[in-house]
């Protein structure tokens, strides 16, 4: 590839990264950690239950942070449960050395969010979360708090995303509507291009009585982050059906699962991310894991439009939600290059061609 070519750097080049030391880890990536245009960043050995979260400041690392803010040390290596409320920092195993031209941004993984898990990744003379300047080289840490469900974690196990790019790669809402005539990127809603792709709630469903959504239970069982298809759904979530209008009352500090009523394409060439919040559409968070990659929805990896599921969580007030109301933008950046391997293409991606869709830890609703 060539060294000048902007954009987000796709899975082969991410492998590279490895092979020249820009990602460092004392372990070799795992069978599904790199991601067509993203790698997923495994937890270390020890968690640090610390009394507030935080970025360094005039600190100079995070560990010299933590010496006046950490409560305990948790072992991870056998696993270890992670409490509500509780906001705990995680040294990950992957550390980076990156090029003056490579910046990254971090955000929770699919599965991580759709367990409203708030996740963010810090560095060393971090100023702002989930963003690693071009250049850096130091370590990567987890910040985690489980805000509905204590989770059960272990040494490998993976909650955050990171994905690199090379110079200046988002494209500009001119460039794609040209995109989007020829892919078409949304399709099933009142398709808008603004500021990104505009995306759409869907609470008509099939009608009255369909399932619309499921809002979260309190004081639920606990959920193994490594265990896909093992818990039971409605231990944990309360459906939501249509009853009458076609719109949705939001409790302040519940948290939701909705989807968009577009099905999204994201072709072979681009990539794109959910921006999580938009005041300008109301007092709620859509979506704490934003990215979307290269082959989502795309049918040669086996999708035919998939829609985005929202992660959504009211702030302060109650808020009405209504069928068809703009909820979040999806904002596409170009590839360097086309990945070897696209999302659904035998890679163990869980929401290819989803509709309504809680995380893979759940079996099937009956």
């Amino acid at each position: 590839m060539a060294a000048d070519v902007s954009g987000i750097l796709p899975v082969q080049a991410i492998e590279q990264m490895f092979d020249d030391g820009s990602i460092v880890s004392d372990q070799a990536p795992v069978d599904g950690q790199i991601q067509p245009a993203s790698l997923d960043l495994r937890l270390g050995a020890t968690a640090y239950r610390v009394r507030a979260s935080f970025l360094t400041g005039p600190d100079p690392t995070v560990l010299k942070k933590l010496e006046n803010l950490k409560l305990h040390k948790v072992d991870l290596a056998q696993g270890a449960v992670l409490e509500t409320g509780c906001v705990y920092i995680v040294p990950l195993q992957e550390s980076l050395v990156l090029p003056a031209d490579i910046s990254a941004t971090a955000n929770p993984k699919s599965s991580t969010g759709r367990l409203d898990v708030f996740t963010r990744v810090i560095t060393d003379q971090g100023v702002a979360f989930d963003t690693v300047p071009a250049g850096y080289a130091g370590p990567l840490y987890a910040e985690i708090s489980p805000l509905t469900f204590p989770i059960l974690v272990r040494t490998g196990s993976r909650l955050s995303q990171i994905r690199f790019r090379r110079g200046e790669s988002l494209i500009s809402d001119q460039f794609l509507q040209m995109v989007h005539r020829e892919h078409t990127l949304v399709t099933g809603g009142n398709e808008r291009i603004g500021g990104g792709v505009q995306l759409s709630i869907d609470l008509e469903g099939s009608g009255k009585g369909s399932l619309v959504g499921y809002r979260a239970k309190h004081h639920s069982g606990l959920i193994d982050v490594d265990k896909p298809g093992a818990h039971a759904p409605l231990d944990f979530w309360e459906p939501i059906y249509r009853r009458g209008a076609a719109e949705l009352i939001l409790d302040p500090n519940e948290f939701y699962i909705l989807v968009s009523q577009e099905a999204v394409h994201v072709p072979p060439d681009y990539a794109a991310e959910m921006v999580p919040f938009d005041a300008l559409v109301g007092e709620f968070r859509v979506h704490y894991a934003g990215f979307f990659d290269p082959g989502f929805g795309h049918s040669s990896a086996g999708g035919v439009g998939s829609r985005a599921v929202l992660e959504v969580r009211s702030h302060d007030v109650p808020f009405i939600l209504e069928h068809g109301q703009t909820v979040g933008r999806l904002v596409y950046e170009k590839m360097s290059q086309r990945p070897a391997t696209l999302y659904g293409e035998g890679i163990g991606s869980n929401y290819q061609g989803q509709a309504l869709k809680l995380s893979k830890h759940f079996r099937a609703v009956d």
